[in-house]
């Protein structure tokens, strides 16, 4: 680094003293008239004091600056800021850039002046006004910013004139300016001469182009391919070197750290390469990296072992990415396997975390199984809970046939002591494994009912949906699973689940113990109408629907059974469906054919043969992205099972649980009615395309498209920057859809910004029938259109086409921040440059009064509502954080409603201008 030059008796006292009295001030009351008159003085100085130099103008724009950074505003100076710009001095110079990188934004009247003293700096032959002139330009790193010196900053960065620490600072400015507008990059020769920056002599300009390369890989793959070999050639450098080789560079005697982690993770943007050379000397690394761990401490302290764990890892990572030799996967999963047991909790998270990706290969996945017991050990002993959390994650990753048995059994005696926080993922972990890998169903059968009785709570409706439809599909399970129930609602504390599935297996199968007198029919009677004013009224439902069916299978205790029926709190319920029930099936038990009543009440019949992908995706709803499948790729698309029951021919007679099962695409979205759009012309003609993003900012599920042949439903869910979206079609007509065809796209711009996986649909959809296509994202950056879908089938031998836009934006991805009032107003003062604001005042549109639907709209767009945080409590405070894969974008929010004016102002600010446009621009709508 260049050396700023030394500044002797230059300590502006005056600032000292005024920053001194500040400090002093008792009160509030006292700091702002102490400050509104060193403001009255400034102001007079510069407009009265025409003789002022350098050095005064400097205090006084000091003075300013820390006025503003107190939280006050500031409305003159800015002219003698950009003045100082002009000053052969450094510390003048700098004061100047400082002001205006934080006080002036980037449509102040005063750019063009700075743009010319910033390009009068940039052209200098001082290094140190040209790296302050770079600096300022990041910092405020606005488009205009990129416009005007877009051609310039490249030319320095890539010129041989120039030197090393102005090379530094020119690829961190254009690393920023390429964030804001793509478009600053030059390509053709200009990509060759940046990509050969890897190969400078300064390792300090390696390091800065290498977050810049990075950067535009990720955006331009394809061109910037060129930058493997040299990446790889750097890194065997690197590696291979000693650390007194890099004496500049060395961290704790780990070689050059943070750039071994930059060129690591820039290889995990591509495939291992192809050249056998390249990828033969990758492949070296690698493995001197994996040497060296194992090799003995060279110090004690932490920050060695910080350094060298973080390249460690980082290479662990793109063995992972790799996923090609056998050889490495293997060693990075021993090695990860010695940090279970290590005494630094962070080590351990993170060697759980990493196996859980190396238990998804093929070629690790038996290396991770190995440490088996260790990882039970840590479920058990570990002190931090997201460590137990990480544990149960590898549990069910590294799960098969072999061992299922035994990481179900330790994870159910888990379960009764768990932390409240993970119980439900794990009662989906322990049901998904269940299902998997079970080779008698009879011992699924039992493993469900465990997991109601240990966690009742936290057993979802999908769990004991599946269980009943594997029990209804397979007939030698029918009679274990009707005496296993009944014995396990015997039990003096039985939980609602628990009547739930009883009543729908002894309702259909408890014939098949009837015969024994300790289950006899009115004992099954007697034992299920015991829990029934313990009930919910949908529980009830249900075992009214098990006693009409009690009737078919024991006409021996249908008296009983109608002596329920007629009870008052059945035939004159209040709850009306219970009421219709009670009175509907009193008249169906007395209908005296007795062929039609077991026609009615007949035995269910089988359900479509699928896996479990309901709770697969429950599964991913709570975990998305962060649970690997443990049969192939991480987050791999999969059908949700929707199952529909043909149930008993009237309306009172639909079975509850089967009701329940049959999930409407009516109903996805709780729309108070459908979207209809004009349909598009046959044989390819012109199209509409649908755009309902506006209703689906603030929800996730909902009726995209709907006209007279065709229905399309969204149900969006995401976690941190990933997110599934499950498309639902249904044929609504009497024909069959042939050649149905759905296809999902993005923009060029947009295909950098999002990564798409999209599941296949088949290709004819019955009449009546409808199914769902899976599609997962995951965010890369920040993004502000939308993909498109266009669907295309054949219906009565006519094509008909629908092209609509797919509600996926930005604020889906925000995980909401809760904070105290001194951490949000910290942190809102830290966000205070001009282009991290965004603001608006409109006039209201809907009713100011309700501040119910005001609040349930900021929840809904993603934000957490921060309660009594604001000096005024109409104001509504908000604060989030938008995941991308790139970088975290924290985002706070106030609302201010001018209740007798009927207008609102709205500011956003975020660590990124677009973000916070964006966001102001959408929520001004909904007010």
């Amino acid at each position: 680094m260049a050396k700023m030059p030394a500044v002797r008796g230059d300590g502006m006292r005056g600032l000292a003293v005024f920053i001194s009295d500040i400090r002093n001030c008792k009160s509030k009351e006292a700091e702002v008239k102490r400050i509104n008159k060193e403001l009255a003085n400034i102001r007079n100085k510069f407009k009265g004091d025409k003789t002022l130099d350098g050095y005064q103008k400097k205090k006084y724009v000091c003075k300013l600056l820390f006025i503003f950074l107190l939280g006050h505003d500031i409305d003159f100076g800015q002219i003698e800021a950009v003045n100082l710009l002009s000053s052969n001095k450094y510390t003048e110079k700098q004061i100047g850039y400082l002001f205006i990188s934080v006080l002036i934004s980037g449509s102040s009247e005063l750019i063009q002046l700075i743009n010319q003293s910033i390009k009068n700096d940039l052209n200098s032959r001082n290094p140190v006004h040209v790296s302050l002139a770079l600096q300022c330009i990041a910092n405020i790193g606005s488009k205009d910013m990129a416009e005007a010196f877009g051609v310039e900053i490249p030319k320095l960065l890539v010129s041989g004139d120039t030197l090393d620490v102005v090379k530094q600072s020119a690829a961190l400015c254009l690393l920023r300016l390429f964030r804001t507008d793509p478009a600053v990059i030059p390509s053709g020769e200009w990509t060759t001469r940046i990509i050969h920056l890897l190969n400078d002599h300064h390792m300090g300009v390696v390091t800065a182009a290498a977050s810049l390369i990075d950067a535009l890989v990720k955006k331009n793959p394809d061109e910037y391919k060129g930058c493997v070999s040299l990446a790889v050639s750097r890194l065997s450098r690197i590696v291979t070197s000693s650390y007194t080789d890099f004496q500049d560079y060395t961290y704790y005697f780990v070689p050059a750290p943070w750039l071994s982690v930059k060129i690591l993770r820039l290889l995990q943007n591509y495939p291992p390469p192809e050249d056998p050379g390249v990828r033969s000397r990758l492949t070296e690394c690698l493995e001197t990296i994996l040497n060296k761990a194992g090799e003995p401490l060279k110090s004690k302290k932490v920050q060695h072992s910080n350094a060298k764990n973080a390249v460690l890892f980082e290479a662990i990572s793109l063995i992972i990415h790799n996923d090609s030799e056998p050889n490495l996967l293997v060693r990075a999963c021993n090695q990860l396997g010695q940090f279970l047991s290590h005494r630094e909790t962070n080590l351990r998270y993170l060697a759980l975390e990493s196996m859980c990706i190396l238990a998804t290969s093929e070629f690790s996945h038996e290396a991770v199984k190995k440490h088996q017991e260790t990882v039970i050990s840590a479920l058990k002993t570990e002190r931090d809970v997201s460590v137990r959390q990480r544990a149960v994650d590898l549990l069910y990753a590294m799960c098969d046939r072999t061992n299922s048995e035994e990481i179900v059994l330790e994870m159910l005696s888990y379960l009764e002591t768990a932390d409240y926080s993970i119980r439900e993922e794990m009662v989906l972990k322990v049901a998904v494994l269940a299902e998997k890998y079970a080779t008698d169903y009879k011992w699924y059968v039992d493993v469900i009912l465990n997991l109601i009785r240990l966690a009742g709570d936290y057993v979802s409706e999908e769990v004991w949906y599946r269980v009943i439809q594997i029990v209804i599909n397979r007939d030698d399970v029918q009679g274990y699973a009707a005496k296993t129930v009944f014995e396990a609602l015997q039990a003096q504390a039985c939980h609602e689940n628990m009547v739930k599935v009883g009543g729908y297996i002894l309702g259909e199968f408890g014939n098949l113990i009837a015969g024994d007198s300790r289950s006899s029919p009115s004992v099954q009677l007697h034992l299920l109408h015991s829990k029934y004013h313990l009930c919910s009224p949908i529980t009830r439902a249900l075992l009214l629907s098990t006693y009409v069916k009690f009737i078919n299978l024991f006409p021996e205790i249908k008296q009983q059974i109608q002596d329920i029926f007629v009870a008052d709190s059945n035939l004159k319920s209040a709850d009306v469906e219970l009421q219709q029930r009670a009175s509907e099936y009193l008249a169906l038990s007395k209908i005296t054919s007795l062929d039609v009543l077991a026609t009615v009440l007949e035995e269910m019949p089988p359900f479509p043969e699928k896996e479990s992908s309901g709770i697969l995706n429950l599964l991913q709803k709570k975990r998305p992205g962060r649970v690997p499948e443990n049969a192939g790729i991480l987050n791999k698309s999969l059908d949700k099972e929707k199952t529909t029951n043909g149930g008993l021919a009237t309306t009172a007679a639909n079975n509850s649980a089967a009701a329940a099962l049959d999930e409407g695409l009516i109903n996805i979205g709780g729309d108070s009615g459908p979207t209809t759009n004009g349909y598009g012309a046959e044989n390819g003609g012109e199209n509409t395309v649908t755009n309902n993003i506006q209703k689906f900012f603030c929800k996730n599920n909902g009726v995209l498209f709907e006209n007279s042949y065709i229905q399309i439903g969204v149900k969006t869910e995401c976690r941190s920057n990933l997110a599934r979206l499950a498309l639902f079609y249904g044929n609504k007509t009497n024909l069959p859809f042939l050649n149905f065809v759905s296809h999902v796209s993005c923009s060029p711009e947009l295909s950098t910004q999002i990564m798409l996986q999209v599941k296949d649909v088949e290709s004819t959809i019955e009449a009546g029938a409808q199914f769902q296509q899976m599609v997962n994202i995951e965010c890369v950056t920040d993004f502000y259109d939308q993909p498109d879908l266009a669907i295309t089938f054949t219906y009565n031998g006519e094509l008909q086409t629908v092209n609509a836009k797919l509600p996926l934006s930005v604020n889906k991805f925000i995980e909401p921040a809760e904070m105290n009032a001194e951490a949000f107003f910290t942190r809102w003062k830290n966000l205070s440059l001009p282009q991290q604001e965004a603001q608006k005042i409109f006039k209201a549109a809907f009713p100011m009064e309700n501040t119910t639907a005001a609040k349930t709209k900021l929840i809904g767009y993603g934000f957490q509502l921060l309660e009594s945080i604001d000096p005024n409590p109409e104001n509504y405070v908000c604060a989030g954080i938008i995941h991308t894969r790139t970088l975290q974008i924290g985002v706070l929010l106030r609302l201010e409603p001018n209740n007798q004016a009927q207008m609102y102002r709205l500011t956003v600010r975020s660590s990124k201008d677009a973000v916070s446009q964006n966001i102001v621009e959408v929520l001004s709508q909904f007010f």
